[in-house]
C-alpha cells in the first residue's frame, strides 16, 4: 500500500484527478469537501512527491491553481488499488 495514499483527503484527490484532465483548486476544494487550508496542505504534499502537477496563473488578476494527476501518480494510485484488492481477496478467501 501507498503511504501517501492512506489519507482520505489526498485518496479523493488523486481519485478526482483521474477522472479529468486538470482541476481547479475550487473544484477539488467542493469535491472533497474540506476546508482551504486542509486541502492546500494535501495538495502539497502531492506536489512535493510528484504525484501531482501544480499550475499557477492570475484570471483577472485573481490568482488560479490547478492540477492534474502525473504518470507517477496515476502509477501510484493504481498499484495502492491493486494492493488493497487483494488484501479483499485474501479476506474472502479466508
Amino acid at each position: 500500500m501507498d503511504d501517501l495514499l492512506l489519507s482520505k483527503i489526498r485518496l479523493a484527490v488523486v481519485a478526482e484527478l483521474l477522472a479529468s484532465e486538470w482541476a481547479s483548486f475550487s473544484d477539488l476544494q467542493k469535491s472533497v469537501a474540506t476546508t482551504n487550508g486542509n486541502l492546500s496542505a494535501h495538495l502539497a504534499k502531492l506536489v512535493e512527491n510528484q504525484y501531482v502537477e501544480e499550475e499557477k496563473s492570475f484570471v483577472d488578476r485573481r490568482p488560479h491553481s490547478r492540477y492534474r494527476l502525473t504518470s507517477l501518480g496515476r502509477e501510484r494510485m493504481i498499484a495502492h488499488v491493486h494492493s488493497l484488492q487483494s488484501l479483499l481477496d485474501k479476506d474472502l478467501q479466508s
